[in-house]
């Protein structure tokens, strides 16, 4: 049995500081691949298996990821893919053209999401994600963003969970 030092010492050697191996076993099954460069999990789903996971700015290998929150419930990224199907990013972009208020908080949510990652890790960039601050161009950033970090953060996100419905109600847990 290794200690929590070793085991923290091993976690944040392979960029898995805040995750236990049981969620890492978790999201691997889910993602369908070993997780990579997870710092921790950023959200659970009603069933208490990893749904978002905060991820660092560059992965283990050196190459930028700067998707700060990664969407890993398979069951969730399904249901967001239809509601992007759905023409929903589409009518998030057109809001953001007539919404000034909306445009507003959505580049707020942008500025909040570089200085976080900035804060881990500079990588130099202004890009953030999924579209910020112009355009939605992935529901699964917004959503994973938002359950991350509570309603009131990123308007894009949160509007998009609304559309959810009880995702999580329908049938089993994939995890």
């Amino acid at each position: 049995m290794t200690s929590p030092a070793s085991r923290d010492a091993a976690a944040t050697e392979s960029g898995s500081a805040g995750a236990s191996a049981e969620d890492l076993a978790v999201i691997a099954e889910q993602l369908g691949r070993p997780p990579r460069g997870v710092l921790a999990v950023a959200a659970r789903c009603p069933a208490g298996h990893p749904a978002v996971v905060r991820t660092a700015p560059r992965l283990p290998d050196g190459t930028p990821f700067p998707t700060l929150y990664y969407l890993t419930c398979p069951k969730l990224a399904s249901r967001i893919g239809t509601l992007e199907a759905e023409g929903l990013m589409r009518e998030q972009t057109d809001r953001l053209a007539e919404e000034p208020e909306l445009a507003a908080a959505y580049r707020a949510a942008h500025e909040s999401y570089l200085a976080e990652r900035n804060a881990i890790e500079p990588l130099g960039t202004d890009v953030s994600a999924g579209g910020m601050p112009d355009r939605v161009k992935c529901l699964h950033v917004h959503i994973a963003h938002s359950l991350a970090k509570g309603p009131g953060v990123n308007p894009i996100g949160d509007d998009a969970i609304a559309h959810l419905g009880d995702w999580f109600t329908t049938g089993p847990c994939s995890a």
